[in-house]
């Protein structure tokens, strides 16, 4: 099986040769001739296809990683061992592990105790009356667990890797304040005059909150039983993924009315497209000179757009006749793209007449993800029943 650092030096190679064959038009009019498009578009698709596999490829070897340190016994430690450090958490964790698999039934009094009363480390973290699930047969989520959903949701959602990311205690209205004073700038002070004043003009948005769920999630009580099957980390990656996509939807095109508010739905428009599927490098250009410079600066300044955009940009040259995109050499390093890292999201729309396809900025500047309460998990244990599945 090649690596990951193997695969990358085959798409670097196959990339080599699809600049060769934009380099060398045979056709009339400084175009490719049929046979140089037929091997072009060969050489693409085989790029794209590596760029699945190396993705696919980091993720097994992240999860191998991680899989390396888990106990594959299948038998939970004993109650008074202390490998899992805080002893409230660590009785919550097994518990909640043994409510997943087994249900209510599985579980003695001392282990319904702990969930019905959730856990106490020294910042008291506990179920609110009136908030918490237990009432519907569901329960807050251990950290251990709720960590490995966060993974997902961060590594499925784009917007999230790039926002900024805060965490309130209640879901009210957070009035949160904006400002742009980029248009005001100092003056020089003559000697005895006064100075004169500038206000900073401030704004406000109010950021709500919204309830998401994963929707149902099947699992069979065979899977349950298998005590050898990290069951664990195979349900927090599937409620993760399905999180981590709706969300990264709504950060993306979400309308403000029911749902967070998207940031290419409220984004500016710097530069329009004299044709949508046909975009120039002089435009990228532009667009990318739109913005001040004071926000130009930081890790966080790049381009996003989806893969049939990222496409035209792989066939585009400067005036020297150099291909403008300068794909990764490094895992976990993006593509470049007029010297800014770029990010791949599915979800900004596809080039368009009146479309947003492409963003240029810092979206960290731009944009806020606001997360409330923590993770509760429902296990519905007779619906499914007739299916021998929970």
């Amino acid at each position: 099986m090649a690596t990951s650092k193997q695969l990358r030096e085959q798409r670097a190679s196959i990339w080599e040769q699809m600049k060769e064959v934009m380099a060398s038009p045979a056709g009339e009019n400084g175009a490719l001739s049929g046979e140089q498009e037929q091997k072009y578009d060969r050489l693409e698709t085989a790029y794209d296809k590596l760029d699945t596999d190396i993705e696919r490829q980091e993720r097994f070897e992240a999860a191998d990683v991680a899989n390396s340190k888990v106990d594959r016994s299948g038998v939970m430690p004993p109650a008074d061992s202390n490998d899992l450090g805080d002893e409230p958490e660590k009785g919550y964790t097994e518990a909640f592990a043994r409510w997943m698999r087994n249900g209510v039934g599985g579980l003695d009094r001392d282990d319904q105790k702990v969930l019905q009363a959730g856990f106490v480390k020294d910042d008291a973290i506990r179920n609110a009356q009136g908030v918490g699930t237990g009432a519907a047969g569901g329960y807050t989520v251990p950290p251990a667990f709720r960590a490995k959903i966060i993974e997902q949701i961060n590594y499925v959602a784009a917007m999230r890797q790039l926002a900024e990311v805060i965490s309130t205690e209640t879901g009210a209205d957070l009035p949160w304040p904006t400002v742009d004073d980029t248009a005001n700038e100092g003056a020089i002070l003559a000697e005895n005059t006064q100075a004169t004043e500038q206000d900073v003009v401030f704004g406000t948005n109010n950021i709500g909150a919204y309830m998401y769920t994963s929707k149902i999630v099947r699992a069979s009580l065979q899977l349950l039983n298998d005590n050898a099957f990290d069951f664990e980390r195979w349900l927090a990656g599937a409620l993760g993924r399905r999180i981590g996509r709706v969300q990264n939807r709504h950060f993306t095109v979400g309308t403000g009315v029911g749902q967070p508010d998207g940031i290419i739905t409220s984004a500016a428009v710097g530069v329009t497209a004299a044709a949508a599927a046909a975009v120039t490098y002089d435009e990228l250009v532009d667009l990318s000179e739109s913005i001040d410079q004071t926000y130009l600066d930081g890790d966080e300044v790049g381009w996003m757009f989806n893969q049939t955009t990222r496409k035209l940009f792989r066939k585009l040259k400067d005036g020297n006749q150099r291909p403008i995109w300068e794909p990764s050499m490094q895992a976990g390093t993006p593509g470049l793209l007029l010297g800014y890292p770029t990010r791949i999201n599915n979800y900004v729309p596809a080039p368009a007449a009146s479309a947003k396809s492409i963003l240029f900025g810092n979206v960290r500047e731009a944009y806020l993800v606001r997360d409330v309460q923590e993770f509760a998990l429902l296990r519905l244990s007779e619906r499914y029943a007739d299916f021998l599945q929970v």
